[in-house]
């Protein structure tokens, strides 16, 4: 794969034998973003984890101390006083089953995060096929199946993001933009790994963490050292 000139004079800058303390990576990572518009900062963290037992599944939701960067759009599925609660809140969308042939049909996906009243859930589920593999899927572990929506939205709103492992049993998270201070990415991404930390599943054999990366949108990755997150 080629890659760009920006990319390889960033690459150098890196040493990727080299496992980072947090401080440095974070602000190599920064200096390494250097596009035109303002990057996304992400963390990978490839877990010992299987997610094919139930078991060591992880999946939750951490509000990170300084929001994302990025403005967030809800939707949320809700009736009656729920729905009017949701829009009082600063829900970009509400509604209900009149939003399935929208989102089925006329594929509408104007929309980052979705929240559901416990009772709407028959209705979203009607949606797995098209939100499941977004992960657009509310979940009462994210928070986002819950009667208590102007929490749901004003956390989401205060910068809440989702974690999960995919198939490969790797997290990815934002954890900020390339325009935060080193000290701002710094608390963000430290919150993120404390949070995952407490949800390691019991049943994990080995090691939990395999390795940690932080990149951004168009930057090499640069590693850190585990064992100095952990401890």
């Amino acid at each position: 794969m080629k890659r760009g000139k920006r990319y390889v004079e960033a690459a150098k800058t890196i040493d990727r034998a080299t496992l980072y303390d947090a401080p440095e990576a974070i602000s190599l990572v920064k200096k390494a973003a250097s596009a035109k518009f303002d990057e996304t900062i992400e963390a990978h963290i490839r877990t010992g984890c299987d997610g094919r037992h139930a078991d060591q599944q992880i999946r939750g939701a951490v509000v990170l101390p300084h929001g994302t960067g990025k403005t967030v759009k809800i939707l949320v599925f809700a009736k009656g006083a729920k729905a009017d609660e949701a829009e009082a809140a600063g829900a970009d969308y509400v509604g209900a089953e009149e939003l399935i042939p929208k989102i089925q049909n006329e594929g509408w996906l104007d929309f980052d995060v979705v929240v559901a009243t416990p009772d709407m859930m028959g209705v979203v589920g009607r949606l797995g096929r098209v939100l499941g593999p977004k992960g657009l899927m509310p979940n009462p572990k994210a928070g986002t199946v819950t009667m208590d929506v102007t929490k749901a939205i004003n956390d989401i709103k205060a910068g809440k993001v989702e974690y999960r492992l995919d198939k490969t049993n790797i997290i990815h998270v934002p954890v900020g933009k390339a325009s935060f201070t080193e000290e701002q990415l710094a608390d963000n991404f430290q919150t993120l790994v404390d949070a995952i930390m407490k949800a390691k599943p019991s049943t994990v054999k080995g090691a939990y963490l395999k390795s940690v990366t932080l990149t951004s949108t168009m930057g090499p990755g640069v590693k850190l050292n585990v064992a100095k997150l952990t401890n």
